[in-house]
C-alpha cells in the first residue's frame, strides 16, 4: 500500500504526472468569514504518495472525505492511482491535486480531511474555520449579532497591519478586550 508523504490545503495547485507541482498559498490551515454559513470559493488539496517497486503498476483505491465540525460528511472524492515505470529496488513519488469548489461551512469549528488508501484511513489534516470579525476604525474587532465570539475569544485576522504595528500581526483578545 503506498505511503502518504503529505496532505495539505492550498489556495491553488497544479500537479501533472512526471513533472514538478506548483502551489500558490500552500499550507492553508484556517479560513474564516464574518457570517455563517460560509461559502469558500476554492481550496486545493495536495496529496503526495510514495510507491515502492512492488506497489507500482497496481491500482490503488483512494477516498478523500471532508467532515464538518459536527462529524458530518461535507464532500467526498474517490480516485484510483497507479505508479508506472518504477525500477526494481527503487521508489517513486506521485503528487496530485484535487480542486474543492464552493465549500459550504455551516458553523465555525475544526473540519477534517480524512484520506483513505485501500479502505483504511491513513492520514488526517485539519482545517479550522473561524469567525473573523469586521474591524472598526480603531483597529479592534466589532462584535455583531451575526457572528459571535468563539468560546471566549475572537480573532481579527483580516488586517495586514495589526494593532501592534507589525506586518501580519493579529489582534487576539478575549470578548472583554483582555487576552
Amino acid at each position: 500500500m503506498p505511503e502518504i508523504d503529505y496532505v495539505f490545503f492550498a489556495d491553488a495547485a497544479d500537479a501533472r504526472p512526471g513533472a514538478k507541482f506548483f502551489v500558490l498559498g500552500g499550507g492553508v490551515s484556517r479560513i474564516g468569514g464574518p457570517t455563517f454559513p460560509l461559502v469558500h470559493p476554492h481550496l486545493a488539496m495536495v496529496i503526495g504518495l510514495g510507491f515502492t517497486d512492488a506497489e507500482a503498476g497496481e491500482p490503488h483505491q483512494m477516498r478523500f472525505v471532508l467532515t464538518g465540525a459536527d462529524g458530518r460528511e461535507l464532500s467526498r472524492a474517490e480516485a484510483e492511482v497507479r505508479a508506472e515505470g518504477v525500477l526494481p529496488g527503487h521508489e517513486t513519488h506521485v503528487t496530485f491535486a484535487i480542486d474543492l469548489w464552493n465549500l459550504t461551512f455551516d458553523q465555525p469549528g475544526e473540519y477534517s480531511l480524512r484520506v483513505f488508501v485501500g479502505g483504511s484511513e491513513r492520514k488526517q489534516s485539519s482545517l479550522d474555520v473561524e469567525c473573523i470579525m469586521p474591524l472598526e476604525n480603531d483597529g479592534h474587532a466589532r462584535l455583531d449579532d451575526e457572528c459571535r465570539v468563539i468560546g471566549n475569544r475572537y480573532v481579527s485576522l483580516n488586517k495586514i497591519w495589526g494593532t501592534r504595528g507589525h506586518p501580519g500581526a493579529a489582534d487576539v483578545s478575549g470578548g472583554d478586550g483582555s487576552l
